[in-house]
């Protein structure tokens, strides 16, 4: 086997940094979902539509498993840098 298969990166505990640039992330990729999404607004509606600017359910379900995956990166990039 290839030695490539074995490398892994690091992960850092859970604290409460961590859980900030998380939430900072979602709340990026909410604001970016919000100002790019076309039809944000069709669709099943979720119970507090205004708290969530309107969006749909589907476009905040996009939004926010972009947040994830923007904050993912963004935390394991901080940790490998030893700012987390």
């Amino acid at each position: 086997m290839s030695s490539m298969l074995f490398a892994a990166v690091g992960t850092i505990e859970w604290n409460p940094n961590v859980a900030a640039v998380m939430i900072g992330c979602n709340v990026l990729a909410i604001v970016t979902g919000k100002l790019t999404i076309r039809q944000q607004n069709v669709g099943l509606q979720l119970p507090a539509g205004p708290f969530f600017g309107g969006m749909s359910h589907g476009a905040m379900l996009g939004a926010t498993s972009f947040g994830h995956v923007l904050g993912a990166g963004t935390i394991l990039g901080l940790s490998r840098m030893g700012v987390l």
